[in-house]
């Protein structure tokens, strides 16, 4: 359940996503200075598809998020679908940024955390249901310099 934050919530970050067209679907894509970050706005792009003004979105309650997997590829999915399942599931909680907390590389496990507020189509100018996470051509570039993750969403 999402709470009122407590303190600050954090700066948004620079975009480091796009979307590109699929056949009946879109490609997420996104990159960031380490694999942690190119999570972090993959998540962002999938939230940035579901609002045509993503900066309608005010930082006024926080959601944790866990997700684990059993490789890369499944611990990007989990996470994505937890946090779409957090849309869903919890009074449409709209994150505007959301932040690893713990990236644990070894045991495929990350704990996140997110400041947005419920979405009200009053405010936010609805986009793109957003109707699941899929592995299709799912691909995760981690090398020195090169941190991207490309996913396809189902709309």
């Amino acid at each position: 359940m999402a709470k009122s934050v407590k303190g600050n919530a954090p700066p948004k970050p620079e975009q480091k996503f796009e979307y590109l067209d699929h056949t009946a679907d879109v490609q997420l894509h996104a990159w960031g200075a380490d694999l942690k970050e190119a999570f972090e706005q993959v998540a962002m792009a999938m939230f940035g598809y579901m609002t045509t003004d993503y900066d309608s979105i005010d930082m006024t309650q926080s959601l944790e998020i866990e997700a684990s997997g059993t490789d890369m590829k499944s611990l990007l999915f989990q996470f994505l679908d937890e946090w779409l399942f957090a849309f869903c599931a919890d009074a449409f909680f709209f994150p505007r940024v959301i932040e690893i907390t713990e990236f644990d590389r070894d045991s495929f496990h990350i704990k996140s955390v997110g400041w947005g507020e419920p979405f009200d189509l009053k405010k936010h100018p609805q986009g793109t249901e957003v109707k699941a996470i899929t592995y299709s051509n799912m691909q995760i570039h981690d090398a020195d310099g090169h941190h991207e993750v490309f996913v396809i969403i189902d709309i």
